[in-house]
């Protein structure tokens, strides 16, 4: 396991891909919100975005607390857990639960849409270019977290250079004039409505996509080498530093150029024309891109798996969630989420916009819980400095609530509801598999009256005719129990007869019952009879004894009929009944 700690460098690969990722589509969103009152409210994006940077600030100074104060990873969940309860703790899950499947979703959506815009030919394929991305990073994250660090880091810092060059280059270009603005087909008709403050908090609402995957590292502190807390921290800083001067650069560069986005090419694929022509260096950002675009899916396959493991070792999950694979990661997590994106990705057919407005509000439930829960630790544990970083905390909390409440508002008609209902349906499905959990272990708990006791054992061995198979059955129930019957369905009273004769010359000591089945069915009289000998002994048990053949090649047992199968399925539910197969290999 410690040889699986990533180092600074490696760690920001790991969890900041989804967040620096986000400025591929921030800005984009702002634009597409202020589109609706025309070209001129463009000149608000800046402003917007200048908002947005001062939240993100807020939001990594609070969460730098929660890493001291929580070494031990979990964020909004482990923080809510320890001081707001359990139900705001399961609330906080779900949200960021959902937000990483929604995270998976969007990033590769706008990713193959990076990679579409440049090769418009492959547009018509992009569900399955999206299917196949999701595989590749499912695939890679199954190898193991050193492994697929070592995979994804290239292509993160690659866009990290790549996005530089373009906010530089852009800017130097704009500044030494005369510089080319987008193509006038683009541009929209004339403003539909006048620029309200219902616009610009729906500019604002859209653009708040850039502060997605912050928790992140937060979640998966524990990924980090020793000091924990300290690294996380470092690489928190790291991150929004990045993330802020990249995402309002780009935003300043699209209002220079007057950039208008549309269905066919992003915004950011738009200035690295402007910028840098068609040439390679274009194709570079594109690439770099697509690249971050899809890896961003990385940080949810790092987090999902990890946050649902602490879920489900409080008994709120299905308990294999919480098992590590060879590979020391979080098997049953990693192949959940990726099959869950999926799905989002062919009901929504892979269409970024789609997607977007359903996992914000997770985003920010999350944020939200965790600075509250901040606030409440600190008026519990009163350390030094407990009323500054209260303080800070405070601050965050508010902020994230009233952020919480305008994107819930302007984005709740374009797919935000979805996830409204989504939260407290998972929190209702936590709490119905913990009572599962706890109902198993009360009936399983040994008490004063248990005691061994002497169990009488009957054995009962259905048999369709005679055969090798038979009778090694039999043999085998003679060793199990002295009480052995045999029972065989009469369906056909020529073949019944004949199996009778056979069987008084193979098998003399062991009783035989015929039950007929005038109507052939075969299932239900054996439940019947089974169900007499179980309450003919009462206080027994009974073996279920099925002999069955093996052929020697897989598609061969499709030319057979399934009965066994069938009578074990719908034995599995009744008490005091154990069901055994004695199998014969069938050599050729």
């Amino acid at each position: 396991m410690g040889e699986q700690k990533l180092a600074k460098k490696a760690a920001l690969a790991v969890f900041s891909s989804d967040a620096l990722s986000s400025t591929a589509y921030a800005t984009e969103e702002i634009l597409l919100a202020l589109l609706v009152a025309g070209t001129a409210a463009f000149s608000f994006s800046v402003p917007v975005s200048l908002l947005i940077v001062g939240l993100l600030w807020v939001v990594v100074a609070s969460y730098s607390q929660t890493l001291e104060a929580y070494p031990t990873g979990g964020g909004a969940y482990t923080v809510a857990k320890e001081n707001l309860g359990i139900h705001a703790a399961l609330v906080g899950g779900a949200a960021l639960l959902t937000d990483y499947v929604l995270t998976v979703s969007v990033s590769v959506a706008a990713g193959i849409a990076a990679i579409t815009s440049a090769v418009p030919a492959l547009y018509p394929h992009r569900v399955g270019l999206c299917l196949l991305a999701i595989f590749v990073i499912m695939w890679a994250n199954l190898r193991g977290v050193r492994e697929s660090a070592a995979l994804f880091a290239g292509p993160v810092y690659l866009f990290i250079v790549s996005a530089y060059l373009l906010a530089i280059g852009s800017l130097v270009r704009y500044g030494m004039g005369p510089h080319a603005v987008a193509s006038s087909e683009a541009q929209p008709a004339q403003a539909l409505e006048a620029m309200s403050l219902f616009v610009f908090l729906r500019a604002f609402a859209s653009g708040c996509t850039a502060l997605t995957g912050i928790e992140a590292v937060a979640n998966g502190v524990q990924a980090f080498r020793p000091p924990v807390a300290r690294n996380a921290k470092i690489t928190l800083w790291i991150m929004g530093s990045i993330l802020g001067t990249m995402f309002l650069s780009v935003t300043v560069s699209a209002h220079l150029y007057g950039i208008v986005p549309n269905d066919k090419e992003t915004v950011l694929s738009q200035l690295g024309r402007i910028t840098f022509g068609t040439g390679a260096i274009y194709y570079v950002v594109q690439a770099s891109t697509m690249a971050i675009l899809v890896l961003a899916a990385n940080t949810s396959f790092a987090d999902f798996p990890r946050l649902s493991s602490f879920i489900a070792r409080d008994r709120y999950m299905p308990r294999q969630f919480s098992n590590m694979g060879d590979r020391l990661v979080f098997s049953n997590g990693i192949i959940f989420l990726g099959l869950s994106a999926s799905v989002l990705v062919v009901i929504f057919k892979g269409d970024v916009h789609r997607l977007i407005p359903l996992y914000m509000v997770g985003v920010f439930v999350a944020f939200t819980l965790s600075q509250a829960g901040m606030v409440v630790h600190w008026l519990k544990s009163r350390e030094k400095g407990y009323r500054w970083r209260m303080a800070m905390n405070g601050v965050g909390a508010v902020t994230t609530t009233i952020v919480l409440l305008i994107v819930g508002a302007m984005k709740f008609v374009h797919g935000a509801w979805v996830v409204l209902i989504a939260i407290p349906v998972q929190v209702w499905v936590f709490l119905e598999i913990h009572h599962h959990y706890s109902r198993v272990a009360d009936e399983l708990r040994l008490n004063d009256k248990d005691q061994m006791r002497d169990l009488r054992h009957t054995v009962v061995v259905p048999i369709a005719g005679m055969n090798r198979a038979t009778l090694g059955a039999i043999e085998y129930a003679r060793s199990l129990s002295k009480d052995v019957i045999a029972v065989q369905v009469n369906v056909d009273s020529a073949e019944s007869n004949l199996f009778q004769e056979q069987w008084e010359k193979w098998v003399q000591d062991v009783p035989l019952v015929v039950l007929n089945s005038p109507f052939r069915a075969i299932v239900r009289p054996l439940l019947n009879f089974i169900d007499e000998v179980g309450h003919f002994h009462e206080e027994g048990m009974v073996t279920v004894l099925l002999p069955e053949f093996v052929p020697a090649r897989w598609w061969e047992r499709l030319l057979h009929n399934q009965h066994g199968l069938m009578l074990q399925g719908a034995l599995m539910f009744k008490p005091n009944v154990v069901v055994t197969n004695v199998r014969r290999q069938l050599s050729r």
